[in-house]
């Protein structure tokens, strides 16, 4: 099930939409139901409360309008390092200070 702060993908009839993050969960006084609270990730962002079954803040498919939507969770990615693959150790230059990252500028 999705957590407050995970980001998800929401599908509208089987094609992805719009990116959104999970702001509050919270339970419905029906068992088994929830207000989500979702920040859309759009310009403007906007904010939404969706009554949702557990099952679909899960990922099943369930309807709006007669539109079939779902919820998918974004996996993190873990950036990391692989200094074997590289072959140097990318902290240190030829003088053995630390690498620095140069913004780029136009001339």
């Amino acid at each position: 099930m999705a957590i407050e702060g995970n980001v998800v993908l929401i599908y509208h009839q089987e094609h992805p939409t719009v990116f959104a993050r999970v702001e509050h969960i919270e339970p419905d006084i029906k068992k088994d139901w929830y207000h989500v609270t979702l920040l859309l990730l759009t310009i403007p962002p906007q904010t939404v409360t969706w009554i949702l079954r557990d099952k679909y803040i899960d990922g099943e498919v369930f309807t709006m309008g007669g539109k079939e939507m779902r919820l998918e969770e974004v996996k993190k990615v873990t950036i990391r390092e692989d200094k074997q693959s590289s072959g140097q150790n990318q902290t240190n230059n030829t003088h053995g200070k630390p690498a620095v990252v140069l913004p780029f500028k136009k001339p």
